[in-house]
């Protein structure tokens, strides 16, 4: 599988396989994704992967916690303006029907909002923290690194799942995984393998035409 046919393959997996990949495999990932861009070469990845006892410690941890809403860094900024607005509220109208969620059953919505504390049941959680005073451009690398990680699980024949759900229990991952002092929560990443009998998994997110988002200047 070339770059370009991983790029169109990769999407967002929320339900796994409870087969784990190899410990060397997953090593190789990482390895390999901090090949990342990175500005001044800082590489500002700090990664965790867990799984089996450790992951479910860190499960329960989280379980136990309270979310942090007020913490910065937060996925979407508040008071979502248009064309974002209608683009998320698609993406999640679209996912819920997948599972044949109505709008109005919102303890079937929590439900599945909760699976992402459980990193969809994925066997590997990986965690990826920062330095609190690093800036916008190494939360840009941090970008880069993940979209390195995802593409070369893809090209491995493992599936993941981006979650920025893990920066609402901050404090209580940084505590349960015994971070540096100073270190954020950035994001986490459900790896594994895809289960491709579950409804989910058969939906995918569309993207908006190159036309809203980019022009051409100066070409023939």
């Amino acid at each position: 599988m070339n770059v370009e046919q991983a790029l169109h393959a990769r999407r967002s997996v929320r339900a796994f396989l409870p087969q784990s990949p190899d410990a060397a495999l997953v090593r190789s990932l990482m390895e390999q994704s901090a090949q990342a861009a990175s500005g001044g070469n800082l590489q500002p990845w700090r990664v965790l992967a867990l799984t089996g006892e450790p992951l479910q410690q860190l499960l329960t941890a989280v379980a136990e916690a309270e979310p942090q809403d007020a913490q910065p860094g937060l996925s979407y900024p508040p008071n979502l303006w248009e064309p974002y607005r209608s683009r998320r509220f698609a993406n999640g109208e679209e996912l819920y029907q997948s599972l044949g969620i109505p709008r109005d059953d919102k303890p079937a919505r929590l439900e599945q909002l909760a699976r992402n504390g459980q990193f969809f049941g994925a066997p590997v959680g990986l965690i990826v923290a920062v330095d609190e005073r690093m800036g916008l451009p190494q939360w840009a690398d941090l970008g880069i690194y993940l979209q390195s990680f995802m593409l070369l699980a893809c090209a491995n024949g493992l599936a993941t799942c981006a979650q920025g759900f893990w920066r609402r229990y901050n404090d209580a991952v940084t505590q349960a995984l015994a971070l540096p002092e100073g270190y954020h929560v950035a994001f986490g990443i459900a790896l594994g393998y895809e289960d491709k009998s579950a409804p989910i998994n058969g939906w995918r997110a569309t993207r908006a035409p190159m036309a809203e988002w980019a022009q051409m200047r100066g070409f023939d």
